[in-house]
């Protein structure tokens, strides 16, 4: 719905300012764009589309805050346990590490 109507006010917008129809169609037509913002069926629409938006926002931000830890500087991840990496595993068939020869020794 909402592409519709952007596709509406750009045609009507498009045309105001291509045409060369003179004041007078210029009047008229914004006589009718203002006529349908104030209509109530325009508002009723708007509202549900305000609050649409305003609790998908409320969403994403609880969302977000429940992943982040409490303290952002903190190296701990706390807040949500799946976001920790796990320990990288050495490849099967590889060599493990081995500490480096004592200085002194050999």
């Amino acid at each position: 719905m909402g592409y519709r109507l952007a596709f509406v006010a750009g045609l009507a917008i498009g045309y105001v300012l291509g045409s060369r129809a003179g004041r007078e169609r210029y009047d008229q037509i914004a006589r009718a764009v203002r006529g349908v913002g104030e209509s109530p069926a325009f508002q009723e629409v708007v509202g549900l589309v305000e609050a649409q938006v305003e609790n998908g926002w409320r969403t994403v931000r609880r969302t977000v805050a429940d992943r982040l830890p409490a303290d952002p500087f903190s190296p701990s991840t706390e807040a949500d346990p799946s976001l920790s990496r796990p320990s990288p595993e050495p490849a099967p068939g590889s060599v493990p590490e081995q500490a480096p020869p004592e200085a002194g020794r050999g």
